[in-house]
């Protein structure tokens, strides 16, 4: 299978014009490549917002044709231990680089796996060759890294992409993969991605692969996610203290979808935002949802945890 084939390599960008949101740290990261000059980097986020996209562009724009000799890309939650760092990663940090451009790049991918020996010993290591080797560690969790490596670089913090991005990205891949998409589908596309770029490309090819025109049916049923206004009318019934009603519905979506206690609590969650209450009730039925799912992640009975669940929204509302 070739890797052009898969859609999050086929249209990861290439150029950094091709990058669609993180404006403000797409435009450092390519003042410091004109500079020909770059800094130990550190970049936090969610998943697929762009983070090694836009080190894999900074690379390839410095080094042109020579980027692959003078990168080195490691997954760190692979091997998280103290030995990559004195082996693999030293070994490349002490060579020199191939070109005009005086330093290479260490690209270290979800470096908050890294054990607190291995980020001291790395810590070690940028300090020894920083002037031939610069190091770029992305992570989920920046308080994961260790205060002494975060002190010698510069932080940037993603966030997921807006639904604005997201439709821009959509467009882009329609053009190019001559796909029909309507509006419907485009909302639905946007939720389930719900900022994961990576997620929405890869529903985007599995739909693509039964129609190349994509419906909102088609999404759903490839993620295997409740729509948003099944899960809004579970809680409108039990709000309205239609609890038979309620638990029904509730079963219902549940075996329709193949959803487990953990994925319907988190839709259940997003969803609470959009009911007709006051914040109040809000907050106090989103705290019960965190108290739900712990004791589903315990072990407790899924189906039991969210008939308490739907009981607690009925409860709330003889309340006001």
């Amino acid at each position: 299978m070739p890797e052009s084939s898969i859609w999050i390599e086929k249209h990861r960008p290439k150029k950094f014009e091709d990058i669609i949101g993180q404006d403000g740290i797409v435009r450092r990261i390519h003042a410091f490549i004109k500079d020909k000059n770059l800094p130990h980097l550190l970049f936090s986020g969610p998943a697929g917002c762009g983070k090694t996209s836009l080190i894999l562009v900074a690379a390839k724009e410095l080094y042109g044709e020579n980027w692959k000799e003078n990168v080195m890309e490691t997954n760190a939650s692979m091997d998280r231990g103290i030995q990559i760092v004195r082996e693999q990663i030293k070994d490349f940090a002490r060579t020199r680089p191939i070109g005009n451009v005086p330093f290479k790049i260490c690209i270290l991918d979800e470096a908050d796996a890294l054990t607190r020996d291995a980020q001291q010993a790395l810590r070690r290591v940028m300090e020894q060759y920083s002037s031939i080797c610069r190091f770029c560690l992305i992570a989920n969790y920046s308080s994961r890294i260790i205060d002494p490596i975060q002190s010698r670089c510069t932080i940037f913090r993603f966030k997921s992409l807006e639904a604005k991005d997201l439709n821009k990205i959509i467009e882009k891949i329609m053009k190019d993969e001559k796909l029909k998409i309507d509006e419907k589908a485009k909302d639905a596309l946007v939720y389930i991605a719900d900022g994961d770029v990576r997620r929405m490309e890869n529903v985007m090819q599995s739909c693509s692969m039964i129609n190349k025109k994509i419906s909102e049916d088609s999404v759903y049923e490839i993620v295997s996610a409740a729509r948003p206004r099944e899960v809004k009318e579970i809680l409108e019934l039990a709000i309205d203290g239609k609890f038979p009603q309620a638990k029904e519905k509730l079963l219902e979506v549940m075996l329709k979808h193949g959803l487990s206690g953990l994925d319907i609590i988190k839709q259940i969650q997003s969803e609470i935002w959009n009911l007709k209450i006051s914040d109040e009730r809000k907050v106090e039925l989103v705290d019960k949802c965190g108290e739900v799912e712990f004791r589903m992640v315990e072990g407790s009975d899924e189906y039991l945890q969210l008939e308490s669940l739907i009981a607690n929204f009925m409860r709330n509302d003889k309340k006001s």
